[in-house]
């Protein structure tokens, strides 16, 4: 019988369509051929990129110049442009601003075969900190309001270049969906006094069937109610509303099971493509939020959004969350 799933923070429904039902073969696709020739990513090809904005190196060394195994550069092609003023202005009932923003790319591995899940955790410990010093050092612009980070991981899933790498937009507005956790966990918290995300947490700790895999400080699950099969979040068990203000063995445990993950879904669904965002609090609250509480989403790609989805604003999942879970658990991992 197909189920009606409320997302307990922003009220969205999702439809966990089990006479659809599959199972992770069936998600399976043969991936498509690599593209080979010139990748301006690769170590060696620095001047086909913007210059870098960070770059972390061993010995240190010069700037646009090989020997770094991190690097940050400004999208060739950005969304929105950090010259400029947001010039907010109104067309009747319609409103525009300029494109004011910051487009940028996090270069994660000077090697063009390697992938995020196959970096050893203290290669993925290092993305995670290039997160942070770009969210810290963006924040100083009074322009920006909100930094997204998020990555497309394969074709299918808007990655461009095969070369891994994530990106980050910041931006002068909080988006929508950000906006909906904020208000929805403000709800919850004003009605228990509560932090939502923490409840969900300890609750998942304690019925155990959604979990995919935890350490001492973060816990990966499959949410109640996944918008895609085989959705995974990860939450820290501490109570932290800005991604930027944890300590630095919570990064070291986030590598950790961050990369069980990754690992987890190659296992399974055979290196899918994939999408994953950091929703953390907007970053001119500066105080933490008692309400809310950052993370990441990952979502494999491997249905598609019709007119249905678009129509409704529900998703219809062929994968319920507790099977997932057990399927990733079960992955036999090194």
């Amino acid at each position: 019988m197909p189920e009606l799933r409320k997302d307990p923070i922003i009220g969205r429904w999702v439809i966990i369509s089990t006479d659809r039902g599959k199972r992770p073969s069936e998600f399976v696709t043969k991936p498509p051929a690599a593209k080979g020739g010139f990748c301006p990513f690769c170590e060696g090809n620095e001047e086909k990129t913007p210059p870098e904005i960070a770059a972390y190196r061993v010995n240190g060394g010069k700037t646009n110049t090989p020997g770094w195994h991190i690097r940050v550069v400004a999208n060739k092609y950005p969304a929105l442009k950090v010259e400029g003023n947001l010039d907010r202005t109104g067309d009747g009932v319609y409103d525009k601003m300029n494109g004011v923003g910051a487009h940028e790319v996090i270069i994660e591995t000077p090697r063009h075969e390697d992938m995020l899940a196959t970096l050893t955790p203290k290669q993925f410990e290092e993305v995670l900190w290039a997160y942070r010093d770009r969210i810290l050092d963006l924040k100083k612009d009074a322009r920006l309001r909100y930094i997204l980070i998020f990555k497309n991981h394969g074709e299918a899933a808007g990655a461009s270049l095969e070369h891994s790498h994530s990106q980050l937009i910041a931006l002068p507005i909080i988006p929508k969906r950000v906006s909906e956790e904020l208000d929805g966990s403000l709800e919850y918290y004003n009605y228990k006094e509560r932090c939502i995300f923490c409840d969900i947490v300890r609750q998942e700790i304690m019925q155990g069937v959604r979990v995919v895999s935890e350490n001492q400080d973060f816990i990966a699950v499959t949410p109640y109610a996944p918008k895609s099969p085989f959705e995974t979040w990860v939450l820290p068990k501490f109570h932290e509303s800005h991604f930027e203000n944890s300590q630095k063995h919570h990064y070291e445990n986030l590598a950790q099971i961050f990369s069980d993950v990754l690992k987890r879904l190659n296992v399974i669904l055979d290196n899918p493509p994939y999408n994953f965002i950091l929703h953390s609090s907007p970053i001119k609250d500066s105080a933490t939020l008692a309400h809310y509480h950052w993370h990441f989403e990952i979502m494999p790609k491997l249905t598609k959004t019709a007119g249905f989805e678009w129509g409704s604003g529900f998703y219809i999942n062929p994968t319920p969350p507790e099977e997932a879970a057990a399927y990733l658990r079960g992955a036999k991992i090194t």
